[in-house]
C-alpha cells in the first residue's frame, strides 16, 4: 500500500481538465462514440463484390505476394504456403479460413478508459493527421520541416478535441531530434499531453518494444494486464505492389504476440502503383492486406485486425498523388462493402491534395470524410490537419477539419431524425396558422439552444455583419483559436510516479543508445 500511494497524486490541472471537455477558447461538443445508422453506399452488386474477391484471391494463388521478413516467411512455409524465394502463394480456402478468426468487434482501451475505443460495429471514429514530414501554419507562412515544439502542439489539439478519438502516428515528424530517440521523447509528449489511444511505428523491434513498454508504464498495467486486452495499435502499408517488408511484418507479431492491435492499409495509386481502373486498384489492395491479416491470425487466432484502404488515382498529368476524388470515395465506398464481405472493421482516411487551407484542401477533405461515413468505415485515420498528400501538417487545417467532422457527428446523432408527437409538432404549426412565425412560440422556446448544430468556426452573420467584425477569413479564424488553445492547455491528469516512471525509462533507453538508425 506504501508503494501505491504515490500513485495517487496527480499532475494537471483545472487548465487540463477544462482542455478534455472544451476549455474556454470553444464551446464544442461533449466526447461521444458516434454511431452510423446509415446504410452504406454500396456500388457493387452482388456479382461486383464477388468478381473482386475472386480477383484478390487469384492475385495471392497465381501472383503472390512478396514477403521480406524472414520470420513470417518460415511461418507461412510451415502454414503450407507455396513459397519461392520471398514470393509467397496462398490457398484461397486457407486464406478465408484465416480471415474468419479475426473478430469483427474488440475494443482499444488507453490509460483513461473513459477514452476507450470499440473498433468495428457501427463505429465510427475520428484520428489526428499522421508522419507529415513538414509543419506550416499562418505565422510561419511556408512550410519547414516539424520540430518537437509543433508536434507536442499538434497533440495539444489532439486532447483538447472531443471529435478526435485517437492519437494516431506523429502528427508531423519532429526532425530536430534525433532518430535514434526521436520514439522516446514523442511518445513521452504524447503520452503525458493526451489520455487517448495511442499508435506505435513498426519500424524495428526497438522502437516496437519501447513505445509498448511505455504505453503499458502509461496506465500502470502489469505486464499480465497489458497482454491481456488491446491497449494500443500500430497501423502498417505494404510496399505497393505486392510485397510486404521487414520491420512492419516483425512490429505487427510482436503486437499481436501480446494482445495488441493491428491495422493493415496498403497505399495504392491507381495508375501508378496499382492498376489505372478502380477495381483493380481495389482487388489488389485487398490481396496485400488480407495475406498479412492471415499471417497474422495463423500466428495468433482472433487476433484484433483491421483492414485499411488507401486507394486513390494520381495526376496523369504530373504523376503527384490526388486524394479526394470522385475516384478516391468509390473505391473508399467498395472496400467498404469488401471489408463487410470478409467481416472485419475497416480503416479510411480524411486526406487531400491542396497545399495550403484553402477551398481546395476543405472540398477534398469533406469528400473523404463523407466517403469514410459513407463507406461504413470505423476509424478515420489523418482526419484533422493534413496537407500536400500527407507531406504538411497544418494547425489552422486540424481546426477547419474538426467544424466538419463536428458536422458530421451531428448528421449521425439520431434525434434530428425523432418523429414523436413534439417532433412532428403539429401543435406549435396550428398555434402559428398561416399569419405567424415560430420564433416566439413556447415549442421553440424550449429547444431553440440545441435544437441546431452550433458551429465554433464557422461565421454565419452576413456579409456586412462580418466585414464590421473584421472580415477575418476562415483560416485566420482557426489560426487565432489555435492560439488560444495552446495558451490555456495543460496536460490532462497523470500520476505522479507514473510520470517519474515514464521520464526513467526514456532517460534509460536514451543511454543505451536507442534505436539502430542508418546514420
Amino acid at each position: 500500500m506504501e508503494d501505491a500511494a504515490p500513485r495517487r497524486r496527480r499532475s494537471g490541472g483545472r487548465k487540463g481538465h477544462a482542455a478534455r471537455t472544451g476549455g474556454a477558447a470553444i464551446s464544442q461538443m461533449p466526447w461521444r462514440i458516434p454511431v452510423n445508422t446509415d446504410a452504406p453506399t454500396e456500388p457493387l452488386s452482388p456479382e461486383g463484390v464477388e468478381a473482386i474477391h475472386n480477383g484478390a484471391m487469384r492475385i495471392l494463388e497465381e501472383i503472390g505476394i512478396e514477403f521480406l521478413n524472414l520470420e513470417g516467411l518460415e511461418i507461412l512455409r510451415e502454414a503450407g504456403c507455396k513459397i519461392d524465394g520471398t514470393n509467397v502463394k496462398m490457398d484461397r480456402h486457407w486464406v478465408m479460413e484465416m480471415i474468419a478468426k479475426a473478430p469483427s468487434e474488440f475494443m482499444i482501451t488507453p490509460r483513461n478508459p473513459d477514452r476507450a475505443l470499440p473498433i468495428g460495429g457501427k463505429h465510427i471514429l475520428f484520428g489526428n493527421v499522421s508522419s507529415p514530414p513538414n509543419y506550416l501554419d499562418l505565422e510561419i507562412g511556408t512550410k519547414v520541416s516539424g520540430s518537437r515544439q509543433q508536434c507536442a502542439n499538434l497533440l495539444k489539439l489532439t486532447q483538447y478535441f472531443n471529435c478526435i478519438h485517437f492519437a494516431g502516428g506523429y502528427p508531423v515528424e519532429p526532425v530536430d531530434i534525433h532518430a535514434s530517440v526521436r520514439h522516446l521523447d514523442v511518445l513521452y509528449d504524447k503520452l503525458t499531453l493526451c489520455d487517448k489511444v495511442a499508435h506505435a511505428y513498426s519500424l524495428g523491434a526497438e522502437r516496437v518494444e519501447d513505445v509498448m513498454e511505455m504505453i503499458r508504464i502509461s496506465g500502470g498495467w502489469s505486464h499480465e494486464e497489458f497482454d491481456a486486452s488491446p491497449k494500443m495499435y500500430t497501423n502498417i502499408n505494404s510496399t505497393s505492389p505486392l510485397k510486404h517488408d521487414i520491420p512492419m511484418i516483425d512490429g505487427c507479431l510482436r503486437l499481436i504476440r501480446r494482445g495488441q492491435a493491428v491495422v493493415v492499409t496498403p497505399f495504392t495509386l491507381a495508375g501508378a502503383m496499382a492498376p489505372v481502373t478502380m477495381a483493380g486498384a481495389v482487388a489488389q489492395s485487398l490481396a496485400e492486406a488480407l495475406s498479412a491479416i492471415a499471417l497474422f491470425q495463423y500466428v495468433q487466432p482472433g487476433c484484433p485486425c483491421v483492414i485499411g484502404t488507401f486507394t486513390s488515382n494520381v495526376d496523369m498529368k504530373s504523376g503527384a498523388p490526388a486524394f479526394g476524388t470522385p475516384e478516391y470515395m468509390r473505391s473508399t465506398q467498395m472496400t467498404g462493402q469488401m471489408a463487410r464481405f470478409y467481416g472485419l472493421p475497416m480503416r479510411s482516411s480524411g486526406v487531400c491534395a491542396a497545399n495550403v487551407p484553402d477551398g481546395q484542401a476543405m472540398w477534398e477533405t469533406s469528400n473523404s470524410l463523407w466517403a469514410s461515413v459513407q463507406s461504413g468505415t470505423n476509424i478515420v485515420y489523418h482526419a484533422a490537419g493534413w496537407l500536400e498528400g500527407g507531406l504538411i501538417a497544418s494547425p489552422e487545417k486540424f481546426i477547419m477539419d474538426c467544424e466538419v467532422i463536428q458536422h458530421i457527428q451531428r448528421y449521425l446523432e439520431p434525434v434530428i431524425c425523432d418523429t414523436g408527437p413534439d417532433e412532428i409538432a403539429v401543435d406549435a404549426i396550428a398555434d402559428v396558422g398561416n399569419d405567424g412565425h415560430f420564433f416566439g412560440i413556447q415549442h421553440t422556446q424550449d429547444r431553440y439552444e440545441t435544437a441546431f448544430y452550433q458551429p465554433f468556426l464557422s461565421d454565419w452573420r452576413n456579409y456586412e455583419g462580418w466585414e464590421l467584425a473584421g472580415g477575418v477569413w476562415t483560416a485566420e479564424r482557426a489560426h487565432k483559436l489555435f492560439k488560444q488553445i495552446i495558451a490555456e492547455f495543460e496536460a490532462p491528469p497523470m500520476d505522479i510516479a507514473i510520470k517519474d516512471e515514464l521520464a526513467a525509462f526514456v532517460e534509460k533507453r536514451k543511454s543505451e543508445g536507442g534505436a539502430p538508425t542508418d546514420f
